[in-house]
C-alpha cells in the first residue's frame, strides 16, 4: 500500500511537527519499587497492508518501551508471551542495557509477568501495541491501586491496553487471570466489591487498519512504527 492509500490524518502523510514528551509516574515514597512490563507476543499476527507483520511487532514493541523506559521513578521489563530463548534475545536487543526480558506462559501471560517482576509495591502490565501511550497514563493506574486490587486502562476497541496490579494479586483475579482481551465488562461482573476496579482514562491499541489513523503525526516519539509505515 503506498502513502496515498492512507487516510490524511496518518503518520505517513507528513513528517512529525510537535515537540512533547512523556510524563512521568507519580513520585512518591514507594515508586522506585514499582515495575511496569511489557507483554509482547512471540510472533507477529497483523500488520498494515504490505507490512511484514514480524517487523511491525518489534517496532510497536520498541516504541512503547521507550515510552515507558522514559519515566521517572520506574522499573520497566519486558515479557515475551509463549516466546522461546531466540525470542527473547530479539526483544532484548531493543532494550536498554540492564532491562530484564524474559518468556511467560501464553496462557496467562499478564499475571504470569506480574509474578516474575518480583517484589514491588505495585506492577503494571502494558500491552506491546500501545507506541504512542501517553506516560502520565501510567502514572494514574499506579495512584488508583492505592485503593483498588486491579486498575485498567480500557481501549477503545472493548479490550484492555494496560492493567496495574498491587501485589499480592487478589484471589478474584488469579482465578479469572485476566489478559489484554478480557472485556472490561467481565472484570466489572466478577469484582467482589465496589472499588476493586479502577477504571483511568481510555486509550487505542493498534490492532487494524482503522486503528491507523489514530497515530497522532504531531506526537513526539513512536520513532519506530513510524519508519515501518513509511518504508515497507
Amino acid at each position: 500500500m503506498t502513502a496515498d492509500s492512507y487516510p490524511a490524518n496518518s503518520p505517513i502523510a507528513g513528517p512529525p511537527t510537535a515537540d512533547s514528551s512523556a510524563e512521568s509516574a507519580p513520585a512518591d515514597s514507594s515508586a522506585d519499587r514499582r515495575v511496569v512490563v511489557v507483554v509482547v507476543p512471540a510472533s507477529g499476527s497483523w500488520a498494515p497492508p504490505g507490512r511484514d507483520p514480524e517487523k511491525w511487532r518489534l517496532a510497536l514493541a520498541e516504541d512503547t518501551y521507550e515510552v515507558l523506559a522514559a519515566l521517572d521513578r520506574v522499573e520497566v521489563a519486558v515479557a515475551v508471551a509463549g516466546g522461546d530463548e531466540a525470542a527473547v534475545a530479539e526483544l532484548d536487543e531493543l532494550t536498554w542495557p540492564g532491562t530484564p526480558t524474559y518468556a511467560v506462559d501464553p496462557t496467562r501471560p499478564v499475571l504470569h509477568a506480574v509474578e516474575l517482576a518480583g517484589p514491588a509495591a505495585a506492577v503494571v502490565a502494558v500491552s506491546y501495541d500501545v507506541p504512542d501511550l501517553p506516560g502520565l497514563l501510567i502514572g494514574k493506574l499506579f495512584r488508583a491501586l492505592s485503593h483498588a486490587d486491579i486498575a485498567v486502562t480500557p481501549s477503545e476497541d472493548g479490550s484492555l491496553a494496560a492493567m496495574g496490579f498491587q501485589p499480592p494479586v487478589a484471589d478474584w483475579l488469579v482465578e479469572l487471570a485476566p489478559t489484554f482481551d478480557t472485556p472490561l465488562e467481565l472484570l466489572e461482573s466478577h469484582k467482589p466489591r465496589r472499588h476493586a476496579v479502577a477504571i483511568g482514562p481510555g486509550w487505542h491499541r493498534l490492532r487494524s487498519n482503522a486503528d491507523i489513523a489514530r497515530l497522532d503525526p504531531g506526537l513526539e516519539g513512536w520513532d519506530a512504527t513510524r519508519s515501518v509505515l513509511r518504508h515497507p
